[in-house]
Order: structure tokens, then sequence, then C-alpha cells
């Protein structure tokens, strides 16, 4: 990039002419005052290189900085792959719907969902990778490259998503730490400017180690990087973080804290006289003066103030299949324990399983305990599938964000205690009934 940059004037007329670029195609979503000092700050950063360059503290403070930034954000992902898969899905949905008109688009997101969770890995393999890559200096420029790339496509993806309302949470950090869409965007617009002092003073970037060792290292990291996020979509995430597992009381999860207030966000209004776009806060709504303000139904509302001390779980409902009667308060209140087979998607739900999964039904029928399956499909589709693997148990309906949320498996089975979640399984490692009887129930075998 240096190379390319050789020549000031072509540096600074290229440097500024994709800045004003910027600054006049951005959307009124975003503060043009913070993005003016973003863009500015990246123009002195660029065109002042010879001089920043020369601040070795500053580009090992950046190489440290971004480097165990990468590596954390992609371990966490690693930790909950099917999670990640899952936004990213949401994401190609979102695309796919807002290309509607371009067929081809809309194959080509199509397909890309369907490989979801190969991306999902493949994006925790490249982050922590190219954190390892940049902490030890191997390979520097290639790192810097493809850091700068990721970067750039993230900062536009979580822009897109905070400008026009599209995906609430970004899943950079999986379940552990809640971004929304503008938080993650201010994250990557930071890390751009720190990446960007890295290419300035790419020359202060010396290898830790010997060629030899260091493509060891990056091996082992490589290999690492692939092993445990595989890991964690066969079984579980190692680090459970969600609001569903062990140990939680779904029931308390649902309650706001004492500090609660609800989201407040601002509309915006187009000036039928100049055309100009101007947001409004709840209280102070030009309703009144239609002859002047007409409301804009293509911005979607800008968010004020978040939501504070929000309930962690939002939707939880079980509901009848057939009639949609609401059951979650019978079925949370019974004391005793019992079972919940979840199956987000009965359609992709692992059917070789099924016969031990019966097997179990039966044995808790001899004890009476209670078993249900939870599912988001369709009455006539709950009934061909429990004909075509003979499934005993009833089948009930749920939300299939949240059955996604409370198992990453298709099917999980979760023990419940009244609203407490006491244990859970993957398909994968699908228990026997006398194991969880024996440890859970209290009871000895004879």
């Amino acid at each position: 990039m240096q190379q390319f940059f050789a020549n000031k004037i072509v540096r600074f007329v290229l440097s500024a002419g994709v800045a004003v670029w910027l600054y006049w195609a951005c959307p009124p979503c975003l503060n043009h005052a913070i993005l003016a000092g973003v863009l500015v700050l990246l123009l002195v950063l660029i065109n002042g290189s010879a001089f920043f360059s020369q601040i070795n503290w500053l580009t090992q403070g950046s190489r440290i900085l971004v480097g165990a930034l990468f590596i954390f954000s992609g371990f966490i992902k690693s930790n909950d792959p099917s999670g990640f898969s899952y936004k990213l899905e949401e994401y190609f949905d979102v695309f796919a719907d807002d290309a509607s008109r371009y067929h081809f688009l809309v194959s080509f997101f199509h397909f890309l969902k369907g490989w979801s969770l190969f991306l999902a890995i493949l994006v925790c393999l490249s982050e922590m990778a190219l954190g390892f890559l940049l902490l030890i200096g191997f390979r520097i420029r290639l790192t810097l490259w493809l850091l700068l790339a990721q970067i750039v496509f993230f900062t536009f993806l979580t822009f897109y998503s905070a400008c026009f309302n599209k995906v609430t949470h970004c899943g950079c950090f999986g379940d552990f730490i809640q971004l929304t869409p503008w938080e993650s965007f201010g994250k990557d617009l930071v890390l751009l400017i720190f990446i960007t002092i890295l290419w300035v003073g790419v020359g202060n970037i010396k290898p830790m180690f010997g060629t030899l060792l260091s493509g060891l290292l990056t091996t082992v990291i490589i290999l690492g990087s692939i092993a445990f996020p595989l890991y964690a979509w066969y079984y579980l995430p190692p680090l459970d973080f969600r609001p569903y597992k062990p140990g939680k009381n779904i029931c308390e999860e649902m309650k706001p804290g004492p500090n609660y207030k609800q989201a407040v966000y601002e509309y915006w209004y187009k000036n039928k006289k100049t055309g100009d776009l101007q947001s409004f806060p709840p209280d102070k709504l030009p309703w009144r003066d239609s002859i002047t303000w007409l409301y804009d139904t293509a911005q979607p509302p800008r968010l004020m103030h978040a939501a504070v001390d929000e309930p962690k779980i939002t939707d939880f409902k079980i509901t009848d299949s057939e009639n949609g009667d609401d059951l979650t308060d019978s079925i949370l209140k019974n004391p005793d324990y019992y079972f919940l087979l979840v199956a987000n998607d009965l359609s992709e739900s692992n059917r070789k399983v099924q016969g031990r999964i019966n097997d179990f039904v039966g044995l808790c029928d001899k004890d009476k305990r209670k078993f249900y399956g939870l599912t988001s499909a369709s009455h006539e589709q709950i009934r061909d599938f429990r004909h075509d693997v003979q499934a005993m148990y009833p089948y009930l309906n749920s939300d299939q964000t949240v059955l996604k949320t409370m198992i990453r498996s298709n099917p999980g089975l979760l023990l419940m205690k009244g609203c407490q979640v006491v244990a859970n399984w993957p398909y994968h490692s699908f228990p026997s009934y006398n194991d969880v009887k024996t440890m859970y129930f209290n009871v000895k075998e004879k």
C-alpha cells in the first residue's frame, strides 16, 4: 500500500476523493459530524505517513490491540459456531429481500445461506489466524491486506444493518457481548483507524520468530481454529452465555430489571416545501403540521436511547400446535422434572436419533415423566413427522428463533424442573434415560 501511494500528490487526490465521495453518499442516518471526523483522521494518517511511521509505540500498540481483539472475537464466535451461522442466515435473508428485483442476487444469497455454517467457521478461523499472524509478525503484508479487506466488509455490513434497522444484534461477540449494530459499526470504525495506523507503520513490525517456527506455529493455530468450532458444533458451546443454559430460571429471565426503561426512537419526517429530512423524538412529532411535514416510511426509526435493564428473554411462549392455546404457564409451573425436546426445524431435524428418543419416551411414560416436543412447524407438518418417526409424544409450538437460542442442536434435549433449566444434551450425545434418572432424580437403580 505504501508503494502504491508513494507519490504524495496521487495519494492525497485519491484519498481525498474517496473521503468526499463517502461523505456525500452517506445517508442521513449517520451523524455527518462524526463521519467527517473519522474521514479527516484517516486522511491525516494516510497523508502524514512519513511522520506517523516514526512513532514506533503507536504501531506496536495498534498491533497488540488489533491482534488481541481479532483473536478474542474469533474465539468467542468459535465457541458457538451454530449461533454465528444463524446470524449469517439472518443477514443473507435480509440481503435476499432487499435484492428481490435481481433474481441472480436472490439465488446467490440463498446459496450462501446453505453454506452458513461453513462460512461461520471460516470467519472464525480467519479472525483467530490473522490476529495471531499480526502478533508474531509473520507474512505481515498479506496479513494486513486480509485484515483491511475483512474490516472494510464488516464495516459496510454493520453500517447497512444499523442504518436500515435490519439486524438488531451483529453477532460480533456472540452472546457474550451483545452489541447493537451502531455499537458494532463504531467498533469497526475504530479498528479501521488502527489498521490504517498499522499500514502506515508497517516497517516497524518485525517477525518475532524465524520462518520455520512461525510457519509451524501458524499451522498449529489454524488446525486448532478449525477443531475448536467443530467440537462446539458437534456437542454444545463449551462456554454458554445464553439465558437458557443449565442453571438459568426462564421465569426470572423473563422479568425486567429494577432499572428497566424502554428504548426510545426518533422518527423521520420530510419537509414538503424543501424536501429535507429531519428526525423528531416521540414527544415532538409534527403530526399536527401535516401541511409542512410528511412521515417518511422509507427511513427506519433512529435509536435515541437503548433499553436499560430489559429482560433477557422477551419472546418465550409455548402454544398448542392445533388451536394455538397458550400453554406456557401450565408447562413451566410443573414442579416435577420434565423434558423438552427442541427441534427448531422438523424438516432438518436429525432422524437417526429418533429411535433412541422413542425408547427414552417409553421409559419416561413408565415413570410418569412429562415429555414434550417443541417446534416451529405447522400442525400438518408435525402430524406427518410424528407418523414417519413413530413419535409417541406431543409436539407444541414455539418461535423458531427462540428454539435456536434454547439449544444449538436440532433436535436437542432439555431437562427442566419448573422454570429451571437443569441440563441439556445435543442429539450427538443423546443420553440414556437410566443415566439421567440416576444422576438427577436421586433414585437408586436396582
